[in-house]
């Protein structure tokens, strides 16, 4: 702050000398002109002694005027200057607090002006994203521990058994380990494509895609498994959808994400039903289901990492919890987004996507 208040000091200093010595040049040059213009071409002592007098009051008028404008100015400047440090201060501490760990640490919103709030709005906002990482990473490698641990479990133990001779490695033994190991790949898989995602390193093999087409697939290779539970898999597709400039796989898993999802959580004797139509440059896709539903409450978290809206039942049915992140984060690769509203528990869900027509 001392530095700040010196430099200000300094600036107006040299601003007050400079008015000074322009002053005391052009003002002087003035009085002359002004003296010629009134007959005294040659000046007698007596203007001689009136143009002293003049510049002797110009000079203490100025210096007097300076010194007080300089006082006042230091004073603005020191006031400005503690309300400026003190907001500095403040976010040093605070990003002290928040590189220590604690990320409860916020700035108060100084009355200085906008540019000033923004500052401290700005940190705040930081701040709290980074509380949001904060939790958001600690749930992660909670969730990857227990998403780990039963497949872990469940291989050590067989193989235990195996070595006692407690088990046999008959086939149906070896094709439940071998459903353990790929539960284990498709983790590491989905973490793999998550973490592409939020670094923006996910790779689009686009081409004109068909959506209509795109989608019918979808639905055919999901018929089986809809109507081995008693779902019913409805459709509304438009016949006539353009074509998208899209990478057809990733659209594809898009969509396998969403009716696995969706199929997970509409009992049996429900209806899923999948709608798409144009509008305006975009291809809109609704997924609707009559299953669980989402309360009001889960709505703004759905969509991230390991988030589960019922934690035990959502692992029993064996969902990773990453498959709308994934779902939204390929959408949104291809310049469109993925939203989900649901009027409730009990209630159904409905994610709506879309994709620009290009």
């Amino acid at each position: 702050m001392t530095r700040l208040l010196i430099a200000q000091g300094l600036v107006v200093l040299v601003g007050l000398a400079t008015i000074l010595l322009v002053t005391e040049i052009v003002g002087l040059a003035l009085f002359r002109e002004h003296m010629v213009l009134a007959g005294h071409e040659n000046p007698d002592e007596e203007a001689i002694h009136v143009e002293e007098a003049f510049r002797s009051a110009i000079t203490v008028a100025l210096v007097v005027a300076l010194a007080a404008a300089l006082v006042v100015a230091l004073a603005a400047s020191y006031y400005l200057t503690r309300r400026v440090a003190r907001l500095v201060r403040g976010v040093a501490e605070a990003a002290s607090t928040i590189a220590a760990g604690d990320y409860e640490a916020r700035v108060r919103t100084p009355a200085l002006g906008p540019e000033f709030k923004v500052l401290a709005d700005s940190f705040n906002q930081m701040a709290g994203r980074l509380a949001d990482t904060e939790t958001t990473r600690r749930q992660l490698l909670g969730d990857l521990a227990h998403e780990m641990r039963t497949p872990i479990a469940t291989l050590d133990a067989y193989l235990e058994g195996t070595e006692d001779g407690v088990t046999q490695l008959d086939p149906p033994t070896v094709e439940m380990l071998r459903g353990q190991t790929q539960r284990l790949a498709r983790l590491a898989e989905d973490i793999s494509t998550v973490s592409r995602i939020e670094e923006n390193h996910l790779k689009l093999a686009r081409e004109p895609v068909h959506l209509g087409r795109l989608l019918e697939r979808a639905i055919t290779a999901h018929e089986a498994v809809y109507a081995a539970k008693g779902v019913r898999l409805a459709r509304d597709v438009k016949q006539d959808l353009p074509a998208v400039s899209a990478d057809p796989d990733r659209l594809g898993q898009v969509m396998t994400n969403l009716l696995d999802n969706a199929l997970r959580h509409t009992p049996e004797g429900g209806v899923v039903t999948l709608a798409a139509q144009p509008t305006g440059g975009r291809v809109v896709v609704t997924l609707s289901d009559s299953g669980d539903g989402i309360p009001v409450e889960a709505l703004d978290h759905v969509l991230e990492r390991f988030y589960r809206v019922d934690t035990a039942r959502d692992r029993q049915r064996g969902g990773s919890g990453v498959g709308l992140t994934i779902a939204r984060g390929i959408v949104k690769a291809h310049g469109g987004d993925l939203s989900i509203t649901s009027p409730g528990p009990g209630h159904g869900t409905t994610v709506t996507w879309w994709v620009p027509i290009e």
